[in-house]
């Protein structure tokens, strides 16, 4: 890489200081942390997504985690040396000024180093606010030429590259730091921006230079799936690429290139981890209810892809000691796969509109029409609320192709809702139920859509009329929730369940709407209550309903089974014992197909493999695992938030929509609707 290219990345690293200080900011005026100096340290203002706020609250606790351990353990014994901080990439970060305030420097110092010219502004800037230097104390500014931007008794900030090594050991010399003394390194989302060989180097100068040491980096790890070709995508555009992440993808190698490279001990774990493990309860039901947020895929997706390692060198420190072992988050993979269902895209722009669109719902309404509907996506080259419908007509055996059209007629028009259910009622009727406009806002009222043919009997130009439908005084207000068809005593209804509203974050409870006469009726259920969930996948089954995973009361998904069992006075409901046990998901679809349960896609948190079916036999209980072969479809395929169709007689599944907001890296949609191949699973009966 020449000088010039250098210098144009070392930029677009710095701008990505400018945008996590604004996020830090955001963080503290929304009362996820408390930091008063962030807003002081960093010019104007930016308003961040509720989800942005997440991902930078379990960053925040898991660095101040680590730093309050280090502390904790060397400045608590009278006489002990004084404990060194060094912030490397430190950027606009206050933590200098929360741990004066907090009286935890009593026995310790901060060392920060940047590019020279985001020190600099950031001395300036300190020097400029007397809030900030009445904690500093008498400080000194030093000679424009000098990497020592900013001095005073327990805090020195210096304008240093990380990549030139001998200026670097020099310079923190220079500036008093004593090599022999309990000392954290800290790298906050730095190392990742370093070419690998130059991340390597300051790996093991830090080993070799500090005998009693704790290193703490936080960054990405999993490039590969979909979620992470995202990521990646994301800081290519802005210039500033994720180094090293092909060598070192997970935690299992970011540790060995810890060890590898002098590190006695090595200790990571990936956020979701950090956030079940290390965070009390109270604090994080606290953090879950400042605002309303409703984008839990990409929550668990965007901590399942950060993590925070420790490691150390000496016999004061230990990883262990930072991140104890816990039992509180089991990893639980799926089974070894049984076998590959090969992956096809079946349509494509020549064929029509794609459905580009997530938190849709899709309806089978005869063999030649799928219609979906509602969901967030693509809609006249803008991201919206889509209030299009979607239709894929077959016109032969295997060919598929795409239509939008909107609905007719003066009346009623469809609301923009997302996360509702849609139920065939027949060739030419579909029932919508529930879904929500925002977080705080539920869609309310039950909408009837009527499908019907245009004068020429053609498929590809149907008409959609909608009216309101079911009782007058219907109050279902809940999204994420399933609606499954059941029988009792002869009679069609169906089995609304669980989801969540504005005021339940999950529902446990459960109706029943009377196809015939629309009106909800009371039928005896008994069994345990299973506990609350949303996105939760139901099928039918037997007169009854299947309900699998979801998302349950504490924001952790759900492993259970369970069936809605039709008896003589009602219904009985049944756990599924299943071998060997699955791994907890949420946000998949599922289907019955002779005698299997299929469960598709979904996010889980437990196990660092990506969904692809998971197999259930209904007699048996055994398990089995498939993975999804996309090697001829176009990557990444994202299988969470999506719809899918089951054609049994063809032995295959269509994958229709799907994606979500992914972080701060930009929304995604997948392109193409794709068809499964699920004849290797009769040939294995």
């Amino acid at each position: 890489m020449g000088p010039r290219s250098r210098e144009r990345r070392a930029g677009a690293v710095q701008s990505t200081n400018d945008s996590s200080a604004l996020s830090k900011s955001s963080l503290a005026a929304h009362g996820y942390v408390h930091d008063p100096f962030a807003p002081l340290l960093v010019p104007g203002t930016a308003r961040r997504a509720p989800l942005i706020h997440r991902g930078y609250y379990v960053r925040a606790r898991a660095v101040g985690h680590c730093v309050r351990a280090f502390l904790e353990r060397t400045c608590a014994a009278p006489g002990a040396p004084r404990a060194q901080i060094v912030s490397l990439g430190a950027g606009s970060d206050s933590l200098y000024f929360r741990l004066k305030t907090a009286g935890c420097l009593a026995g310790a110092a901060v060392w920060e180093v940047d590019f020279l010219d985001v020190a600099r502004r950031k001395a300036e800037r300190i020097q400029d606010t007397p809030e900030l230097c009445a904690l500093t104390g008498l400080f000194q500014s030093r000679d424009p030429a000098s990497a020592l931007c900013f001095e005073s008794v327990d805090y020195r900030l210096l304008g240093l590259d990380l990549r030139q090594l001998p200026r670097l050991d020099q310079a923190l010399a220079a500036a008093g730091l004593n090599a022999a003394a309990p000392t954290l390194l800290l790298a906050e989302a730095v190392l990742t921006y370093l070419e690998p060989s130059d991340a390597a180097a300051l790996i093991a100068w830090a080993a070799q230079r500090f005998p009693d040491a704790l290193f703490v980096i936080y960054e990405q790890m999993r490039p590969h799936d979909a979620f992470g070709q995202v990521m990646q995508q994301h800081f290519r555009q802005l210039n500033s690429p994720l180094h090293g992440l092909d060598c070192f993808p997970d935690v299992e190698a970011q540790q060995h290139r810890f060890l590898q490279a002098g590190w006695t001990a090595c200790c990571a774990v990936d956020m979701n981890e950090f956030y079940r493990c290390f965070l009390p309860s109270e604090e994080c039901q606290r953090m879950e209810n400042l605002e309303p947020f409703d984008e839990f895929e990409e929550w668990h997706l965007k901590c399942a892809h950060y993590f925070i390692l420790a490691a150390s060198r000496g016999d004061t420190l230990s990883p262990t000691l930072v991140f104890p072992p816990s039992e509180a988050f089991p990893r639980i993979d799926p089974a070894s796969p049984s076998g590959v269902f090969p992956a096809s895209v079946v349509t494509s722009d020549s064929k029509g509109p794609n459905l580009k669109r997530y938190g849709h719902a899709s309806v089978f309404l005869s063999p030649s029409i799928i219609l979906s509907a509602g969901g967030f996506g693509e809609q006249e080259g803008r991201h919206c609320r889509v209030s299009k419908f979607h239709l894929l007509s077959r016109y032969c055996d295997f060919e598929w192709k795409g239509n939008q059209i909107c609905s007719c007629g003066t009346g009623t028009q469809w609301d923009g809702r997302l996360y509702h259910t849609m139920t065939r009622l027949s060739d030419t009727e579909v029932l919508v139920l529930g879904g929500r406009l925002s977080p705080v806002t539920p869609a309310l009222g039950i909408l009837q859509l009527r499908v019907s043919k245009s004068k020429d009997n053609s498929t590809e130009d149907l008409n959609v009329t909608i009216t309101k439908a079911g009782p007058e005084d219907s109050t279902l207000s809940c999204w994420r929730h399933s609606t499954t068809e059941v029988s009792y005593e002869n009679q069609k209804y169906l089995f609304v369940y669980g989801g969540r509203s504005v005021v339940e974050h999950v529902l446990s409870d459960w109706h029943f709407l009377h196809v015939g006469t629309m009106a909800w009726d009371s039928i005896p259920v008994e069994g345990e209550v299973p506990e609350g969930r949303h996105s939760h996948s139901a099928c039918s089954w037997q007169g009854g309903a299947l309900i699998a995973g979801g998302l349950g009361a504490s924001e952790e998904p759900l492993s259970s089974v369970l069936f809605l069992k039709p008896i003589s006075c009602g219904f009985l409901w049944e756990s599924i014992v299943i071998q060997p046990p699955i791994t907890p998901r949420y946000s998949h679809t599922a289907h019955v197909l002779n005698g299997k349960l299929l469960l598709v896609g979904g996010v889980w948190i437990h196990s660092s493999s990506v969904p692809g079916v998971t197999v259930i036999d209904l007699t048996t209980g055994l398990s089995s695992e498939y993975q999804i072969d996309t090697t001829c479809v176009p990557w990444p395929l994202m299988l969470h938030n999506h719809t899918s169709i089951l054609l049994p007689e063809e032995q295959q599944l269509l994958l229709l929509g799907g994606g979500g907001n992914c972080f701060s890296f930009g929304t995604y949609f997948n392109p193409h609707t794709v068809t499964l191949d699920l004849s290797s699973l009769s040939a294995g009966q």
